[in-house]
Formats: structure tokens, sequence, C-alpha cells
């Protein structure tokens, strides 16, 4: 485990998106990436599908066996206000990054440069430029007649200063050997982009924390019923939804699964804390989960990385 820096200002947003608007997003994305660098974050952090926001409570006119062309009309919508990962809203998002000497994590709706499918994505960009793709391994529920399988972009780890980063997007964090896959290339921040506002889901990441001994970085979205935009298919949808849709919750936990922050519900917010990198190798010291506490001899995990 390679860390240079014992000490981490990092920046964890709770925002909500404006659903639907690339442009909107990527322009709110920047003017946060900013605030957060004259406030000393060296990391910024940001939700699920920030760009163009997740479509909770939304069908695109699915049912079992069958569409309707609303719904399609919905779709194509959504599918017009998501990006490419090398396409110019990335790269306005990549020189932001830059000009400002932050580390980014940001998730988005990617489009396939060759298909036409959609990808629940997340990326991590460095103060150079340099990308680390992920793609969502498996959609969860109804998910999947938005966003496809990840086809590539498995499992990228960004080398920091503060060692080894990786994520998993929101119910990834339910597939336990993909974490094991992240725990292996020695992650010292776990980082979760995710939708997620139930109480079981505060217990879980103290859980990954304490396997893991990393710290967890909880960036959960808040979404109210306000934002969304006028559709095709969606009005009754959306009409029986609640005023917040998602509550939030974001927060960070230690290695040893303490809450080292506020934790923030019901509202847009940044949380600034300055994370002690040194717990990382002393929380090992009696569990690490993938050298000294582990049995390659009887237990092995092939991962396809790619």
């Amino acid at each position: 485990m390679n860390i240079t820096r014992d000490s981490l200002n990092i920046a964890v947003v709770q925002a909500e998106s404006i659903m639907f608007d690339k442009d909107k997003c990527i322009e709110k994305a920047t003017g946060i990436i900013r605030e957060c660098a004259e406030n000393g974050a060296e990391f910024v952090v940001f939700p699920e599908l920030f760009i163009p926001g997740y479509p909770y409570g939304m069908t695109f006119g699915f049912t079992v066996g069958s569409r309707n062309e609303d719904g399609r009309k919905d779709w194509k919508q959504y599918y017009d206000n998501s990006i490419l990962a090398d396409g110019p809203e990335m790269n306005k998002l990549i020189e932001t990054v830059i000009a400002n000497q932050v580390y980014v994590s940001i998730g988005y709706s990617e489009v396939d440069c060759t298909t036409a499918t959609l990808y629940n994505s997340n990326m991590m960009i460095t103060p150079d430029g340099k990308t680390f793709n992920h793609r969502k391994l498996k959609p969860t529920g109804s998910e999947r007649v938005v966003w496809g399988d990840a086809d590539r972009d498995f499992f990228p780890v960004m080398d920091t200063p503060w060692g080894p980063v990786g994520n998993l997007i929101c119910w990834e964090s339910y597939m336990p050997l993909a974490r094991v896959a992240l725990y292996q290339k020695g992650i010292t921040l776990y980082i979760s982009p995710n939708t997620n506002d139930n109480p079981e889901w505060q217990d879980t990441i103290r859980h990954i924390a304490i396997e893991g001994h990393c710290y967890f970085i909880n960036c959960d979205m808040v979404i109210t019923k306000n934002m969304y935009p006028d559709t095709c298919n969606g009005s009754g949808e959306i009409s029986k939804l609640p005023d917040i849709v998602c509550r939030g919750g974001s927060c960070i936990i230690d290695p040893y699964g303490h809450t080292i922050s506020e934790t923030i519900w019901d509202e847009e917010g940044i949380i600034y804390a300055e994370l002690d990198m040194s717990k990382v190798p002393a929380s090992r010291m009696e569990h690490d989960v993938c050298g000294h506490y582990a049995r390659p001899d009887v237990l092995k995990l092939h991962v396809r990385d790619e």
C-alpha cells in the first residue's frame, strides 16, 4: 500500500440534478467543483447519475411484454441528455478539474460511443486529466430497462497520494465478490455514489468500512418532485411521488466503522472533512481482508478485469 500523504481534505456533494438537462447539470457540477476547491477540498465526490439525474419512479412505458410510444419518447429525451465518456460535456468537466487541481468522482448516464445502449457509469478524474471510467455491473430492478450491464470498465482503480481509490455504484455494494475485487487492489477509499436513502443502507456502509478497513464515502442524491421535467408518459407516475423523492443520507465512515462526519438528510449540502489516511494501514493490523486475514489456499477470486 503506497500512501504518500496522510491527510486528505475531501468534499462529499449531496446535490440535486437538473433532471434530463445535461448542460445545466454540467454547469452545476463545474460550479460546485470550483466552490469545493476554493474551500480547500482536494477530492470532490458527486452522487450516482448526477448527469442528467436519476429518474426515480418512472417506467418509460415498460410493462412485461410491451412498451408504449410515449414512454419511448421519454427514454429518448433521457438518452439525448446522457453523455459520452470522452465527449464535449465530459471534456468540460475534465478542464474544470485540471484548472482547479482536484480529484473528482462523478456519476453520469453514459452513451456508448458505438451503440445506442446507455450505462449507469461513474468517472474518476485526476488533476492532470486522466480518467477512470466504471460502468455499473448490474443495474438494479427496473433500472435494467434504461441501462445495460457493464461490458467493460469493471473495476478501475485510481492511484492517488492517499492510496488506491475505487468505486461501486449503489447496489453493486451488495455484490460480495465485487467488493472483494476492489479489496484485492488495496483500496483505501471506497467511493459509493448512490440513490439509497433507506435505513438499512446506513448499516451496510458501516459493515463495508469494517470489512475492507477503508474509508467509505457515502455520496447520496437528494431528489425533489419539482425537479422532474415535463414528460409524455410519466406525469401520472411522478404525481404520486412524495415531495422529497430521495432523502439523501450522505456521510463518511472511517475504517473502524465509525461515522466521522455529519449525515445530511432532505436537503442539498456539501460535507467537508479531513481524513487521517494513516488509519487505513493501522486498522489492518488484526484484519487485512486480502492479506494476512485471507486464505488463498482455500478461497480465490478470479476477476475478468478489463
